[in-house]
């Protein structure tokens, strides 16, 4: 469980003012910590063009919406994780304007894997429906943790692949997590919480709504190291999200349709504008291959640079030989490998990836065996 510090009251108190996170970042690097924001003067604030709306939350903190979130913050599961903590993800760290602080349920290390982010339509085709499930299966059993937003259609199905997978899956959320949104998520949402995690940077009791969207896309994007378009309208607020993963410099993939279906049309716009043009899950592996090693190489000589942290995956680490001691020129399964060495079966899954990209192991039909 991450450690909690000792100011967060101030800094729940300063969140529900609810600036903007780029100004926020600005207002405490000037300031130092929350308290001294909370404790300045009007006109000094006003420097910092921030609306006066903003000024009147800080001066009057919202001290009952504070104890509903640390009241939150006392159930099983529930962690917040601020801006600053070891636990916050680095790649997300890495974006224009990072959430300050992350409500999370379930596994907070799902957040520090190698992710993929998976979108489109909430009324997608049967056949988009199952082919995004299909890839985010094969994609979770290949290692990459599958990102995305809890919505109905696509997203869904993302989660539900990636679940029936080894990787799990991230749900990011616009709303609080005292709901979930939409309620026929429930389920699915309870089942991310146990093989995952859902995470907002909405405090406790904030509804969802539609200006809240774009901002929970920009953290999609952002905790990941490429975004897959599967099926998308040509103006699908999934196209927000590639947009938002272009600007933010990741990797970009769509996959093409029937020119006579709609949902293909945001697709198309997107390979127009430069996306990777998908047809297997396979393409999008090989794509990301030199991306993961680039960042593997630069945390193991530079850990601080924003590099993509991943617990137990530098090589060449006590982890990584633990597995590998494991395994044999002969193949064998990732539950044995779990038994074996007594390492998560999401970890395992990360590590095997890398492995496989290397060079030093082999995946044949579902299990693995050493090359070297």
């Amino acid at each position: 469980m991450a450690l909690v510090p000792p100011d967060l009251p101030d800094r729940l108190a300063l969140l529900r003012a609810n600036a903007h996170p780029g100004k926020l970042l600005s207002l405490l690097a000037y300031f130092g910590t929350a308290r001294a924001v909370l404790d300045a003067d009007r006109e000094t604030l006003r420097q910092f063009n921030i609306r006066n709306e903003t000024i009147d939350a800080i001066k009057s903190p919202d001290l009952a919406g504070v104890e509903r979130d640390l009241a939150w913050l006392e159930n099983p599961g529930h962690q917040i994780i601020c801006f600053d903590a070891d636990s916050y993800p680095p790649q997300l760290k890495t974006i224009a304007d990072p959430p300050w602080l992350l409500f999370a349920i379930g596994d907070t290390d799902y957040l520090q894997q190698p992710q993929l982010a998976m979108v489109g339509s909430r009324t997608p085709t049967a056949v988009g429906q199952r082919t995004a499930q299909e890839f985010a299966r094969h994609l979770s059993n290949a290692g990459l943790t599958i990102t995305s937003g809890l919505a109905r259609g696509i997203d869904s199905a993302c989660h539900q692949g990636a679940l029936e997978g080894l990787a799990g899956t991230v749900a990011v959320v616009a709303n609080g997590l005292n709901r979930i949104y939409p309620p026929s998520n429930r389920e699915l949402a309870r089942q991310i919480a146990q093989c995952g995690c859902l995470v907002t940077e909405a405090p406790v009791g904030t509804e969802p709504h539609k200006g809240l969207f774009p901002r929970r896309n920009r953290i999609i994007s952002g905790l990941a190291i490429g975004t897959l378009v599967v099926e998308a309208a040509k103006e699908s607020g999934s196209l927000i999200t590639a947009r938002l993963a272009m600007e933010q410099g990741r990797e970009v993939f769509a996959i093409p349709g029937s020119i006579h279906n709609p949902l293909a049309r945001g697709c198309h716009s997107l390979i127009r504008q430069g996306a990777k043009l998908v047809e297997t899950a396979d393409d999008i592996l090989e794509e990301l291959a030199m991306l993961v090693n680039l960042n593997l190489s630069r945390h193991t000589t530079a850990p601080n640079q924003g590099a993509i942290h991943q617990p137990a995956v530098a090589a060449p680490d006590a982890s990584y030989q633990r597995l590998l001691d494991c395994m044999e020129y002969e193949p064998v399964s990732i539950d044995e490998l779990v038994e074996r060495s007594q390492l998560k079966a999401a970890d395992i899954a990360s590590m095997l990836l890398i492995l496989e990209l290397q060079g030093t192991v082999v995946s044949r039909s579902g299990q693995y065996a050493r090359m070297r």
